[in-house]
Order: C-alpha cells, then sequence, then structure tokens
C-alpha cells in the first residue's frame, strides 16, 4: 500500500498547487512581490530613474540658465511662485530644472561608475577564483597575485582611493566616473573570487569533474554562472555609494568645473553662503540624494535576502 502525503506536507510554499521546481531569480522575484521594504525601494528607485529621463519634458528651463539673475541679491533669493515651483538658486536658475538635472546626471555618474567597478572587478575575480578553483602551482600564484592586489586597494579607504584618482586625472566628469569605478574594484573582486570558491566545492563540479570535462569548461560554463548573483546584488547596493561619492566629489570641488552645473553635490557646495537666507537651496539636493541612496538600498538588501536561502524567509 502506497503512503500519499497530504498537499500541505509536499508542497509547504505553494500549498494545493502542482508540485514543480522554481528557479533561482523567479522564486527571488515572488519573494520580493511579497516583500514590503523592496516594493518601497522599487518605487524609489523607479520614481527616480523616470525623473532622471524625462527631465527636460519636466522643465521649460534650461540646466544652468542665469536668465533671472537680476533677482538674486547677497541677502534674498527668491522662493517658490508660479513660475518657479522651487524657486531659484543663488545663480539666478530653476531651483526644479537643477534638481531634475541634477537626477540625470547622479543616475549617469552612478551606473557608469558602478558599471565600470563591476567590468574591471569581476574580470579581476573571475581570474582568481577560476584559477584558485582549478588549483595547481601556477593557479595558485595567479591567484595569490591577484589578492594582494586587491588587498592592497582595500587597504585605502574608498572615498580616500577616490578622491586620490579624481584629484591626479583631473576635475572633470570623466575622472568622477573612473574614480568611483576603480574604489568600487576590490569589492567585487573579492565577492566574486570568494563565490566562485565555494561553488568550486559544490557537487556538480565534481561531477563533472569526474566526467572528464576541460577545468576552464567547468569553470566558465558552470562555476561563473552560479556565483554571479552575489555580485549582481551588490552593484545594486553599490549604486547606492556611487550617488552619494559623486556628490561628495562634487562638494570637495572635483567633479564639473561650472559651480551653476546641475549636480546635486555642487548645488550643496554653492548654497553654502546662503544658507540663512534660502537654507531649501541646500535642504532640497541632500534630501534628494538621502532618498534616492535608500531607495537603492532598500531594493538591494531585500533582493540580497531573496536570493539567499541562509536569510530569507
Amino acid at each position: 500500500m502506497s503512503l500519499q502525503l497530504p498537499p500541505a506536507t509536499w508542497a509547504p510554499e505553494i500549498a494545493g498547487e502542482e508540485l514543480h521546481g522554481v528557479g533561482l531569480w523567479k522564486g527571488a522575484f515572488r519573494r520580493l512581490r511579497r516583500n514590503p521594504t523592496a516594493i518601497a525601494g522599487a518605487l524609489i528607485v523607479l520614481a527616480f530613474i523616470v525623473i532622471a529621463l524625462a527631465a527636460p519634458l519636466l522643465t521649460s528651463y534650461q540646466p544652468g540658465s542665469a536668465e533671472s539673475a537680476g533677482q538674486v541679491t547677497p541677502t534674498s533669493v527668491p522662493g517658490p511662485s508660479a513660475d518657479h515651483w522651487l524657486g531659484l538658486d543663488r545663480f539666478g536658475s530653476d531651483m526644479w530644472t537643477q534638481m531634475l538635472f541634477g537626477a540625470r546626471q547622479s543616475l549617469v555618474y552612478g551606473v557608469v561608475s558602478t558599471a565600470i567597478g563591476l567590468a574591471v572587478g569581476a574580470t579581476l575575480g573571475t581570474l582568481a577564483g577560476g584559477f584558485g578553483s582549478i588549483g595547481g602551482r601556477f593557479g595558485a600564484w595567479v591567484d595569490t597575485a591577484i589578492m594582494r592586489l586587491v588587498d592592497i586597494m582595500l587597504s585605502i579607504p574608498s572615498l580616500l582611493l577616490a578622491v586620490s584618482i579624481a584629484a591626479v586625472l583631473g576635475q572633470n566628469r570623466y575622472s568622477v566616473m573612473i574614480a568611483i569605478g576603480a574604489a568600487q574594484v576590490p569589492i567585487f573582486a573579492r565577492l566574486l573570487r570568494g563565490s566562485m570558491l565555494g561553488q568550486g566545492k559544490a557537487d556538480y563540479v565534481l561531477a563533472a569533474d569526474a566526467l572528464g570535462l576541460r577545468k576552464s569548461r567547468i569553470v566558465m560554463g558552470h562555476v561563473l554562472p552560479n556565483s554571479i548573483g552575489p555580485t549582481i546584488v551588490q552593484a545594486t547596493l553599490n549604486l547606492a555609494t556611487a550617488i552619494i561619492e559623486v556628490a561628495a566629489l562634487s562638494y570637495l570641488g572635483l567633479g564639473e568645473a561650472d559651480p551653476a552645473a546641475a549636480e546635486w553635490g555642487r548645488m550643496l557646495v554653492a548654497a553654502q553662503d546662503r544658507f540663512d537666507v534660502a537654507p531649501r537651496l541646500a535642504l532640497l539636493p541632500g534630501l534628494a540624494i538621502a532618498v534616492t541612496a535608500l531607495g537603492f538600498t532598500l531594493f538591494g538588501e531585500a533582493l540580497r535576502e531573496a536570493l539567499d536561502p541562509r536569510t530569507r524567509k
């Protein structure tokens, strides 16, 4: 006589539904849809992206335009009005326009710098983890050499490293992207290398090795695809850090040379000497930086929890 378990026992997550396998990303998406933190973070990120992409359609002014400069005096900066929803900044530019195009700049800087860090870091991590998984004297030497380079980069605080690189490359937008991307390289390299070394001890790797598959095929065709998930999650979290560091470099004078440029960090610099008469000049970009970073952090942490079987609920 066969023993048949009730549906709630053999299908604990989806009682009453047909038992079937669920992929890693599909299962993570299901958990994200039920996570209020993930939904809140996703809405903030989506709003930020939409505003950044649609900035020219949401205002009739141009960023950095000083056509209303005559209305600004040393003791007064015009506030919100029918023509200027958030008032003017200290240069006579429309504050609403500066905020919109500042979002676009932050998005471009954050995405490009994170992409640079991810590309270089993933390459180093793949080489170190791949050769480390293969083993042998040569593999161990390559792994050790790469990781000692990464350790040297990690010994320098990320913001200090970014400031040093930006100062050497000069004051322009490209140096900011490269500097922030370089500061993120060791994070991605160590994470991917550790994930690959962990996957290298899995049963499917031992089975593939027993079948006689080449080491390079096992690493690139099986170990790497199964190790890349945590790195993608980390990239989401690093976008928040990148946006903050972009503002920090701009605040330190290493961003755009034009003081009226639509950058949230540059706007904070310009607002310092007018904070007593127009505190909104600093509060608005500061709030935008904080909320945007919070959105990426909430979504990234929720994604990490959804993909990690040790922490997900």
